[in-house]
């Protein structure tokens, strides 16, 4: 006879490294800025605007066009950069460049009208949000004692492990 014990089918949630959940932030950020962008052309009259050389109030330009591109390749590198910069230069960009990002989100409210108030207010608020999240992650990074090197303190590296 087999006797069966209940055993609990409890899921792991390992800690996931502050590294990845910057680099899945500023991916998911990246994501929506685009799509928001493309869902944005479904409006009456963009690209009409577009085809006659305006983007918004903006004359269609190489400088302008630039200017869009590093406002999306910068997303894109903090992907990058998140997983391979040294913890206190990866904390500080991130800081940096998400707070630079919040008012520049926000900016793209100017010139909404009421009919398109939520389209913008929610793609924005995720965005501020996203951010939100990348500061937070990158102001609580975890900090470990530093250990200095040496013959000295090899015994109590020892000790530690042991």
């Amino acid at each position: 006879m087999t006797i069966r014990t209940k055993t609990s089918n409890l899921l792991g949630s390992p800690p996931i490294p502050v590294r990845a959940k910057l680099a899945a932030a500023w991916t998911s950020f990246m994501f929506l800025y685009v799509y928001v962008d493309v869902l944005n052309f479904y409006k009456p009259g963009v690209v009409d605007g577009i085809l006659n050389g305006l983007v918004w109030r903006f004359e269609v330009s190489s400088t302008l066009l630039t200017v869009m591109l590093a406002s999306v390749a910068i997303p894109a590198l903090m992907v990058m950069l998140s997983m391979t910069l040294p913890a206190r230069l990866n904390r500080v960009t991130n800081l940096v460049v998400a707070s630079l990002y919040i008012p520049y989100s926000v900016f793209n409210a100017a010139g909404a009208t009421w009919e398109w108030a939520f389209f913008y207010g929610l793609s924005i608020g995720i965005e501020v949000l996203l951010l939100a999240f990348i500061l937070r992650s990158a102001w609580t990074w975890p900090r470990t004692p530093a250990v200095p090197a040496g013959p000295a303190t090899t015994d109590l590296r020892q000790q530690a492990s042991v």
